[in-house]
């Protein structure tokens, strides 16, 4: 059995040539090389199949090939040329026809603002080979994942990317505080006194925080709030909102969703506290025809997204 491992290819495209010119050197002029280095080449295909592969011609002009390069030609040639043919075949991926599932790391709230509309726009646009699957991003193991080819998207927030990835901007995303309606303070404008005075839900993706970036906020501004309650998602938070008193701090998006049940304010902090939705890749993928596919769909569906 020849290890394909040990082989070098240029031997075969020169055990090619000298087939068919059955001339070292006429052969070593098609391949663009000396005739000493064909030689030494033809010497190594010897080795190689174990076969003298040529031999002198009776005439004193050219060489003869044995029954064993025979057996070889045609197989040989056909496998050089469906080589090319794979080598020089443009990459394509046809999303009606092409089976692939794509992995996708996503907070919740993330899932919600873009991969609906993801999900949303592949059902028309792709058949059913194309999967999609969302998973929980770890900013520690997500870089690794990638590499892997275990995830091949991330999307969240801009410190969700790393060092080693290839991003682009989706969206810009704001917060805004949320309270059930018929909350016992009213519906009146939320100021900080206000704000501070009642008790809060705190989502932490991490999971199990009290300390967000609005109370490094407050910290500054020599106040603080009462973190009641801490969770890991931010759709968690509004089923508890309608069955308590507390107030959360919610992505806008996510929000207004909810818009009919919730009433929704801006933070009353100094400045506009907001940040991107990214989408995030590793360099491996960057020519891939099915993920230039998938990316543009993303970006597709951030377009109707706004700012």
């Amino acid at each position: 059995m020849i290890d394909l491992k040990g082989v070098d290819l240029n031997l075969l495209v020169s055990l090619d040539a000298l087939l068919d010119q059955a001339n070292v050197t006429r052969a070593a002029a098609r391949l663009g090389i000396s005739q000493p280095a064909l030689s030494a080449q033809l010497a190594r295909l010897r080795d190689l199949f174990h076969d003298p592969l040529f031999v002198p011609s009776e005439t004193g002009r050219g060489m003869v090939p044995t029954t064993r390069a025979l057996e070889l030609q045609a197989p040989l040639r056909a496998a050089l040329q469906e080589l090319e043919t794979v080598v020089r075949r443009p990459p394509g991926f046809d999303p009606l026809t092409a089976t692939r599932d794509f992995a996708i790391a996503a907070s919740d709230n993330s899932t919600v603002a873009v991969g609906l509309g993801l999900m949303e726009r592949l059902r028309a646009v792709a058949g059913p080979g194309i999967r999609l699957s969302f998973r929980a991003p770890n900013a520690e193991r997500v870089l690794g994942q990638m590499q892997r080819g275990e995830v091949d998207l991330l999307i969240g927030s801009q410190n969700m990317v790393q060092a080693g990835m290839t991003a682009r901007r989706l969206a810009g995303e704001r917060y805004l505080v949320a309270q059930r309606k018929g909350h016992p303070r009213g519906a009146g404008p939320l100021d900080l006194d206000s704000y501070c005075a009642q008790e809060h839900i705190l989502v932490s993706t991490d999971g199990g925080g009290f300390v967000g970036f609005v109370d490094e906020v407050l910290e500054r501004l020599g106040r603080q709030r009462r973190v009641a309650l801490s969770i890991h998602q931010f759709m968690l938070a509004v089923p508890i909102l309608l069955a308590t008193d507390y107030l959360c701090v919610l992505p806008s998006r996510l929000a207004r969703r909810y818009a009919e049940k919730l009433d929704l304010f801006d933070l009353p902090l100094p400045n506009r506290h907001s940040y991107d939705f990214m989408a995030a890749w590793h360099p491996r993928h960057q020519a891939d025809p099915g993920h230039v596919w998938l990316r543009q769909q993303v970006a597709a569906v951030a377009e109707g997204m706004g700012c």
